[in-house]
């Protein structure tokens, strides 16, 4: 059966966040991306592709269908719709384990890739500020690949959220001690601020140890990433001597 134009329509829709929580739906495209959340084990609503793609699928499309529902210029085989779920943060969550806070990272890409890197050095959850970028944004999905269904993520009031917490809380800072000197912790909250300004002042004083990679050269700043995947590195060098 042809995609309609209601469905096709529908389906272009889920670029804009505001149609995405109107449906509670979202879209991943990509041969990659979509092959990993399988196997994953992520459950699709409805998957779209043509005869170039050899996964499962649940309506077959032609070409042209394929590119006028795709949301990229290039569009790929598959096109895969799933259900948006936000699973509530409960008190003492972040009292356990280590969580990587978001705090105002608006670039979805390093929003992906840090979920990616909380996937690989199995931090315990992913915490994002309601100003980060979307969750179910597709460059974030497509950045995570397969992670995106491993990392239990949440967004809420990052401020209120801290305030309660009784673990240390680490923040991502040039003003910091050297990162290398950080003590082995099992349970912590590590914050990573915006790629522009850094930690909010609302987070700020909420921070109980300021930490920083040593700089040696030129540049500015790291990017956000690199800077979380830098500190979670050797968080988990020194937790795993305990």
């Amino acid at each position: 059966m042809p995609l309609t134009k209601a469905g096709l329509q529908r389906l272009r829709s889920l670029r804009e966040k505001k149609h995405r929580e109107a449906l509670g739906l979202f879209v991943v495209e990509g041969e990659n991306v979509v092959a990993e959340l399988l196997g994953a084990g992520f459950a699709f609503e409805e998957i779209y592709a043509t005869p170039a793609w050899t996964g499962p699928q649940t309506q077959a499309v032609t070409e042209e269908e394929m590119t006028r529902a795709s949301h990229f210029p290039t569009p790929s085989s598959v096109l895969a719709v799933g259900q948006i779920t936000r699973t509530p943060l409960a008190a003492g969550d972040l009292d356990h384990g280590l969580t990587l806070a978001l705090d105002g990272v608006q670039d979805a890409g390093n929003v992906g890739t840090l979920l990616r890197i909380a996937d690989w050095f199995a931090l315990d959850r992913v915490v994002l500020s309601p100003d980060c970028a979307d969750l179910f944004h597709q460059k974030v999905i497509n950045a995570s690949m397969g992670s995106f269904a491993r990392v239990r993520a949440h967004t809420g009031d990052l401020a209120q959220i801290l305030a309660t917490v009784k673990v240390p809380v680490l923040g991502c800072d040039l003003t910091g001690d050297d990162v290398h000197t950080l003590p082995a912790r099992r349970d912590a909250v590590i914050v990573v601020g915006s790629e522009g300004h850094g930690i909010s002042p609302a987070v700020r004083p909420l921070v109980t140890h300021f930490i920083t990679i040593p700089r040696f050269g030129g540049a500015e700043s790291l990017n956000a990433a690199v800077a979380a995947a830098v500190v979670c590195d050797n968080l988990r060098r020194v937790t795993g001597k305990l």
